[in-house]
């Protein structure tokens, strides 16, 4: 049983109709909920303002296919979309977010485990085109800080690959998305003792593979 979505205030109300720009930034995800539950139609589009490159960055990272990550992605807001009137208010939005995003990416590997050449032919065919997104660089270094800091960034995402899907999911969802230790669980459906554990082992073997590249 979900509990409903409280009405907006109607001080909220006005501020959103009024500065649709920059008022929309001040209300919490629950306000903006309940206006896309009221019939605004701009109400979804923030929501996805919100939240896409969070959840983008994430399915990147467990799954490490750019271009697949974005179909994941747009799929995970489809279902956010068409169960959002089911989302319980006294929860995180962002918990409920990432179960859903971390559901579909955990799904992509397991078709591949049951599919691996499909998955090799169909990477190999879009070849080395598709980069990884460069976060880690500052548009103002110069030129020889950015390749040092696209290293950098490649080489972990590179490593995190390399964890296996349990462990890769806490990994990301801490140390590269800064999430608690109880919305971890709360995504992943583990108690905390089982994302401790995880993400000890996770940032043991992280540590120890990436090492030999760091000298």
């Amino acid at each position: 049983m979900t509990a409903a979505t409280p009405p907006l205030p109607a001080a909220k109300v006005a501020r959103w109709n009024s500065s649709p720009a920059v008022e929309r930034q001040n209300l919490d995800t629950n306000d903006i909920i309940a206006r896309h539950l009221a019939g605004d139609e701009r109400a979804f589009g923030e929501i996805l303002q919100r939240y896409r490159s969070r959840l983008l960055s994430f399915i990147y990272r467990m799954i490490g296919d750019r271009e697949r990550a974005e179909d994941l992605v747009q799929e995970a807001f489809i279902r956010i979309h068409r169960h959002l009137h089911r989302f319980d208010s006294t929860r995180k939005f962002s918990t409920w977010a990432y179960t859903i995003a971390s559901n579909l990416a955990k799904n992509e590997l397991r078709n591949r485990s049951r599919n691996p050449l499909v998955y090799y032919e169909s990477a190999r065919a879009r070849g080395d085109e598709d980069q990884r997104p460069l976060q880690f660089e500052d548009a103002t270094s110069r030129p020889d800080d950015m390749y040092a800091n696209r290293h950098l960034k490649e080489l972990v995402d590179a490593t995190v690959e390399r964890l296996s899907p349990a462990h890769r999911e806490v990994f990301v969802l801490r140390e590269l998305q800064g999430k608690s230790y109880e919305e971890i669980a709360a995504v992943t459906q583990c108690n905390l003792g089982t994302v401790k554990s995880r993400l000890n082992r996770a940032r043991a073997g992280f540590a120890e593979m990436i090492a030999p590249y760091l000298d």
